[in-house]
């Protein structure tokens, strides 16, 4: 019978991809908590109206999973937090503390093809300033990504954020008559321009509605590299950028709108210098959106940043870290029938003074059992044989060093102390 075969677009998370997975979700924990962010998550199913609501019929009807449940509503396994994030404020309303800064790491599921990059299913970095509408609380979230890249090795040579503005984009296309029911079309049209050839991206343009002046002027407008200097809210961002100490990270780019139609202000990506992926995360301003599930108008800002594209950029700037996957310190040998009682024990003492300890389970030979714990990176081996446990004696190899000593058995947990602290 052939090996039933996953979910495409699902992955399997092995020893050493979990390792990788918890290092991550350690990191982002750290740099969020630098900041005062408090940890929270939502539930993994929700109504599909609540993404209906303000998200795009992209995100809808092309990319998420969507069932019936068994009362006939429709339901959802999440593609993005935000919705949620708006309906657990709105649902709290004032019983909440404003501002609030939450963060969370957790699963999400888009219906996209499968390419480099991108699986269907995937961990995702959300991060959000809630209760603030100025552009320094956009900075700051700018500057918690920044700090993550700085403690993984992520130097401002590898990876740059880039910066717009929705509403300074909505007055530069005003000027060059696009404006009203071309607005959202204009977005998604900026949001596609760097997967398509240009000839391609133009005819998308003409089809959609635009004729040929206003899309010179939107090529031209594209090109104005100094516009955000008119824009007092860019001003701001980038000056608190600045006092941040991460202004080295941030580039303007006239061509950053973000896909969904929630944004309302400041928008960003951060994208790897190399030029191999689209986005490694995406965030931005988005002030009506508790409005639009049924809360008071609040304002907020936030990013979200998968698990993926980000490993893949770590592994291609050589700075992806060699993890261990084994949690153990020692291990216990186990030599013949009826010597188990006595490897169980010490693996008892030696766990019940504070250390990860595991005994081989059953009777083998010694090289095989020192060869687990080299494929395993255990470092330290207690070989309890026949003589040993007669004479009252244990003998402890270093699988890093390869020395190995014979001693008491009351000396133990010395020499492990000693050895797992140099």
């Amino acid at each position: 019978m052939p090996i039933i075969q996953p979910v495409r677009g699902t992955r399997d998370f092995y020893p050493e991809d979990m390792a990788f997975r918890q290092w991550l979700n350690n990191q982002i924990r750290e740099a969020s908590t630098q900041f005062g962010y408090q940890e929270f998550d939502g539930p993994f199913l929700e109504r599909l109206e609540l993404y209906a609501a303000k998200s795009g019929d992209e995100l809808v009807k092309e990319q998420s999973y969507v069932f019936p449940d068994r009362s006939g509503s429709m339901i959802a396994l999440r593609p993005e937090l935000t919705p949620s994030l708006a309906r657990m404020v709105a649902q709290r309303g004032k019983g909440l503390t404003l501002p609030l800064r939450w963060w969370s790491f957790g699963p999400f599921w888009r219906y996209e093809r499968k390419q480099k990059g991108r699986s269907r299913e995937f961990f995702q970095w959300n991060i959000d300033l809630i209760g603030v509408d100025t552009p320094e609380a956009d900075a700051e979230l700018v500057a918690v990504a920044a700090t993550l890249f700085r403690n993984v090795g992520l130097t401002a040579d590898m990876i740059r954020i880039k910066v717009n503005n929705r509403r300074l984009a909505e007055k530069q296309l005003e000027k060059i008559g696009i404006l009203g029911e071309l607005l959202p079309i204009t977005f998604r049209l900026l949001d596609r321009q760097d997967r398509m050839a240009p000839d391609a991206w133009k005819s998308y343009a003409l089809e959609s509605g635009f004729n040929e002046n206003q899309f010179a002027g939107l090529v031209k407008m594209l090109e104005d590299l100094d516009a955000w200097k008119s824009s007092p809210e860019m001003l701001h961002f980038f000056n608190t950028a600045k006092a941040l100490g991460v202004d080295e990270y941030l580039d303007y780019d006239p061509t950053i709108i973000r896909g969904l139609d929630y944004y309302t202000g400041t928008v960003y990506e951060a994208r790897d210098v190399k030029g191999n992926h689209r986005s490694i995360l995406g965030g931005g301003r988005y002030d009506d959106l508790v409005s639009v599930v049924g809360g008071n108008p609040i304002p907020g800002t936030g990013f979200a940043m998968g698990d993926v594209v980000f490993g893949l950029v770590l592994e291609e700037n050589g700075i992806k870290p060699d993890l261990r996957v084994s949690p153990t310190d020692v291990l216990i040998t186990t030599f013949e029938e009826g010597g188990e009682s006595a490897s169980i024990q010490i693996a008892a003492e030696i766990r019940g003074a504070g250390y990860r300890v595991e005994w081989y389970p059953q009777p083998a030979r010694l090289q095989r059992q020192l060869k687990y714990a080299d494929r395993n990176e255990i470092p330290l081996v207690v070989i309890i044989g026949p003589d040993e446990i007669e004479a009252d004696k244990v003998s402890l190899k270093d699988m890093v060093s390869g020395e190995q000593e014979t001693f008491s058995r009351s000396d133990l947990l010395p020499r492990i102390k000693k050895q797992l602290a140099g």
